[in-house]
């Protein structure tokens, strides 16, 4: 099981969240790999259980925008997990498995899921299918106020929009790199340990986020030079972790 640790939410933390997260509940790891890789390359927030229990547990705590379900899990059957994971939460429940006879297919439709896949599947088809119910589900959702924009020094960061600006010219951010500065920009000054931007972030930490934030942190670092030559709003600090500058300081070594 992938691990999971909460946070006191606010309006901004929120904001950097604003990726749909996808819970993923499988028993192969590399078939769990295979989805959290695609996903996460998509740029939505995944999070991983391996068994029905595990996945039960993380759908309480998490609140995922969409569930991804295995049937033959080492605890129980996916099929009975169906309508008790359908009356807990409102995420669309994408059933994927190697039980593709049309007996399981009706029944996980008639229980509450609302697609299913054969395993093996196509990247492409999945992905589609994953949009099409997160649209779905968007399109049912009340209307709300958007976030405003958070502004630090000559950086502008639209959440709305999911857009950052810096001096009046666009940043082109990957989904990851938005999500980092989200972080960053919601408590400046703020010193964040690796663990802590990883959990807020992804969901969860392991020892492999460490290299991966230092990238990624770096290719944002580089973006926003390319704009401001002596923009330095990324911060590092010494065996402690980043922290995002009110004006262009330091930058990262």
């Amino acid at each position: 099981m992938s691990l999971l640790v909460t946070a006191k939410a606010s309006p901004v933390m929120d904001a950097a969240r604003t990726a749909p997260t996808i819970l993923v509940i499988e028993d192969d790891p590399q078939i769990a790999q295979t989805l959290t890789t695609v996903l996460e390359g998509c740029g939505y927030r995944t999070l991983w259980a391996s068994s029905g229990a595990d996945g039960t547990e993380l759908l309480s705590q998490a609140r995922p925008d969409l569930i991804i379900l295995d049937l033959t899990l080492p605890d129980r059957d996916g099929l009975l997990l169906t309508p008790a994971f359908s009356s807990a939460s409102s995420a669309p429940i994408l059933i994927c498995s190697a039980r593709g006879a049309q007996a399981d297919r009706v029944l996980g439709l008639k229980l509450g899921a609302a697609d299913f896949v054969t395993k093996p599947f196509d990247v492409d088809e999945l992905l589609a299918r994953v949009e099409a119910l997160l649209r779905r589900a968007r399109r049912a959702l009340p209307p709300s106020d958007p976030l405003p924009d958070i502004r630090v020094g000559d950086l502008v960061i639209s959440p709305k929009r999911g857009s950052v600006t810096l001096a009046g010219q666009p940043a082109r951010l990957t989904p990851t790199e938005f999500r980092l500065l989200m972080v960053l920009a919601a408590e400046p000054e703020t010193v964040f340990p690796r663990p802590l931007l990883a959990e807020r972030v992804w969901g969860y930490y392991d020892a492999s986020c460490d290299h991966t934030i230092g990238v990624h942190l770096a290719r944002l670092r580089s973006k926003l030079r390319a704009i401001q030559p002596e923009a330095g709003y990324v911060v590092a600090v010494r065996k402690r972790g980043f922290r995002l500058a009110r004006t262009a300081g330091s930058a990262l070594p």
